[in-house]
């Protein structure tokens, strides 16, 4: 099965999901007139990282940024993952990464469960408590967010459920891009899948984002990479490979879980 997907390297503009949409619109736009099926974008894409007014800025599913990026999906005919401020109906908004197919139906919503402190989330932001995985056209996937990253625990489980693509939105600073890019291999070639992890570049108020948005394959080889400023990558990716890795080195059966204890 093989899948042309397009990552949207891009500065925002802080507090503006009006001028956001507009960008996300136009890539949308040349995604999928270059044959993309899926186009992903970063965390927080809608208003950046601006968690003081993240209680209004915050969407509830279906409505505002939600039924735009919904209904651009279905008129572009491409799926849409990204992560925005959303609201459940609890006390605060969750940073919630949602996939739209290319008809535009939610096929799944991730509420980040692993909340970065160092910039205050917690104070602002409520963490969400379910993993999730869905079944896509191309094949199983899950979804996780920035921080995420770093657990690799999230990614054991979404391995143990039968996922073959990993999609990361993610808003990662220049200061550690380093990390970023172990990691995202890191999670490729200990699960054996595909990761999709799209980076914002630019600046807000107090950080710089490091960009280097990636396609790592099942062998932990990247496909493509961005450098640190705005661009659209373009990769296509070939999921048998995640069974042919994974016939050539079986480490799933060499698990010792009698001795290191089992995913809860």
């Amino acid at each position: 099965m093989q899948i042309t997907v397009a990552l949207a390297q891009i500065d925002i503009v802080a507090g503006d999901p009006t001028a956001n949409l507009a960008t996300v619109q136009t890539l949308a736009a040349t995604a999928a007139a270059r044959g993309a099926e899926l186009l992903v974008l970063p965390e927080l894409w809608s208003t950046g990282y601006v968690l003081a007014q993240a209680a209004t800025l915050a969407d509830t599913l279906g409505e505002g940024v939600h039924a735009a990026l919904s209904a651009l999906a279905a008129t572009q005919q491409i799926a849409i993952v990204g992560s925005t401020l959303t609201w459940h109906g609890a006390a605060r908004p969750t940073n919630t990464a949602t996939c739209y197919d290319r008809t535009g139906t939610l096929l799944a919503a991730y509420d980040k469960i692993h909340l970065f402190n160092v910039m205050a989330e917690g104070a602002h932001l409520a963490a969400g408590n379910t993993p999730i995985s869905f079944d896509a056209v191309w094949g199983h996937t899950a979804l996780a967010i920035c921080y995420d990253l770093r657990f690799p625990e999230l990614f054991r489980l979404y391995t143990q459920r039968g996922a073959r693509l990993l999609i990361i939105p993610a808003a990662w600073p220049t200061a550690r891009i380093a990390h970023w890019r172990t990691l995202v291999q890191a999670r490729a070639i200990e699960n054996q899948c595909f990761v999709i992890a799209v980076n914002r570049v630019g600046h807000d108020a107090t950080t710089s984002f490091g960009g280097h948005s990636l396609v790592v394959d099942a062998w932990g080889q990247i496909v493509v990479e961005g450098d640190d400023h705005a661009a659209l990558l373009f990769a296509t990716l070939d999921l048998d490979l995640v069974d042919d890795v994974r016939e050539r080195i079986s480490s799933w059966p060499d698990r010792r879980p009698d001795i290191y204890g089992t995913l809860s």
